[in-house]
């Protein structure tokens, strides 16, 4: 599996002219038929992870098991982006795709209204090679003579509910990971952007700036930031440079924003350590909102670590939180992961626009409100985190294009997974059982506070 756009797309063979697998169980006649092919036939560099799988009813993944039995599986979630990490990140914060903001050198004043290289360019090198001629980071999807965008945006006018491609005009967005242009101690790495090779400090709204505005406390705690922090101030440490190498800078959709991360006072209000997250649990004063992202190590990362470690993390979360009573009754903790790893999926994809959705992936919820072993089929994916919180905190939507604007699925008991309204993406509430709640099923005040923890 390759985790990059137009090799995800490619991967996921997605065609209504695929008759057999366009059926109402699938009516998008996606076959992800062609990880192999795509992963082995390219090898362009861009990576790829072995393909595997977990058998839980044999012993593997062992907490997640019996999490999934105690509580709430969401066994219809996906990552929301044909990608890998970053993009994932963006959605799961801003419920979009992120685009290229113009830039202006603050020494010699040079305006780069684009970005300058990295543009993907998915034609084959030859009719011998079908290898991307430029495996770039940017894309112009508003632009159907761009190389790769006709196929996807006319595929997409193809299906039944007619997604638009969501691309605004003239505008690139990132569809492959790159860092966000700011370092962790708030320095703008101007050198990078101008060669394309890091994203400009971004307008890109995020849910942080809908809470700021509620004055609804959150914070994004990831895996060795402190050290981060320290090595882009100078340190050379070896134990600051090995936990910094850890750290995910591209997990952290507000890194990539102007107004957390250019702000230093936002910054220090809000972006912290996963040490800061055990700290503040281990008090009893979470944040209303917390995203956790842990570290490299720990994350269950296929390339850096292993799913054990991770569920260890998870389990001391759990375990830490249910030792608080009264903070666990007003608490939701969400586990996913960012993408499907190296893990091949056979689901139903139902697209939404030019960057998704993608595979599924696993979705856990955690509350007094979500015991019972329960298996939720409605369709969702890491919007509907933002979504979640924008309900719970009686929230706006984000922008006039964010994906928090797509109603809830109704689903079709003959056909449990494919929504009959689509576009449709949900906002988790089906999870849970508030009917023992005294507020009942709508703003649950202080109910969810948030864990979201993902593999890298």
């Amino acid at each position: 599996m390759v985790h990059r756009l137009f090799h995800m797309w490619q991967q996921s063979d997605c065609s209504t002219a695929n008759v057999t697998p366009a059926t109402p169980d699938n009516p998008s006649g996606c076959l992800s038929d062609l990880y192999p092919f795509v992963g082995v036939a390219r090898n362009d560099g861009s990576g790829g992870n072995s393909m595997a799988f977990y058998n839980v009813q044999n012993g593997d993944a062992p907490v997640f098991k019996r999490l999934a039995d105690e509580y709430t599986l969401n066994d219809n979630y996906h990552q929301p982006v044909m990608g890998g990490t970053a993009v994932q990140h963006i959605m799961i914060g801003a419920a979009d795709a992120i685009p290229w903001d113009t830039f202006t050198d603050p020494t010699t004043h040079t305006v780069f209204a684009t970005p300058p290289g990295h543009i993907a360019d998915p034609t084959p090198k030859s009719t011998t090679n079908v290898a991307f001629k430029a495996d770039g980071q940017w894309t112009n999807c508003s632009d159907v003579g761009q190389p790769g965008i006709a196929p996807i945006v006319n595929y997409l006018a193809s299906l039944p509910w007619h997604p638009a491609a969501n691309c605004d005009s003239g505008r690139y967005y990132m569809i492959n990971n790159l860092s966000p242009g700011t370092k962790p101690n708030g320095v703008v790495d101007a050198a990078a952007i101008e060669t394309g090779g890091k994203v400009p400090p971004s307008s890109l709204r995020t849910i942080g700036d809908a809470l700021n505005e509620k004055g609804i406390s959150w914070a994004y705690y990831g895996g060795g930031f402190n050290a981060a922090v320290s090595v882009a101030n100078g340190s050379t440490t070896p134990l600051d440079i090995l936990r910094a190498t850890n750290y995910c800078d591209i997990c952290n959709v507000f890194s990539y924003t102007q107004s957390i991360m250019g702000n230093p006072a936002q910054r220090a209000a809000h972006i912290k350590d996963a040490t800061d997250f055990f700290s503040a649990l281990d008090q009893g004063k979470l944040p209303a909102v917390a995203y956790v992202k842990p570290d490299s190590i720990v994350d269950g990362h296929p390339a850096s670590s292993t799913l054990d470690l991770f569920e260890a993390m998870v389990e001391n979360i759990v375990g830490k939180v249910q030792a608080h009573h009264d903070l666990f009754n007003e608490t939701a903790i969400f586990v996913t992961f960012d993408e499907g790893g190296g893990y091949w999926d056979s689901g139903f994809i139902q697209p939404l626009d030019f960057f998704g959705d993608g595979p599924r992936i696993p979705m856990l919820v955690i509350s007094p409100y979500s015991r019972g072993g329960n298996i939720v089929h409605s369709y969702n994916d890491h919007a509907s985190v933002v979504k979640f919180i924008e309900r719970n905190w009686n929230l706006g939507k984000l922008t006039a294009r964010s994906r928090d604007h797509l109603p809830n699925p109704q689903m079709d008991p003959q056909h449990p997974y494919v929504p009959k309204n689509m576009p449709a993406v949900g906002d988790l509430f089906d999870m849970f059982d508030f009917s023992q709640n005294d507020q009942g099923q709508g703003n649950q005040g202080n109910q969810g506070n948030q864990g979201s923890q993902g593999n890298q």
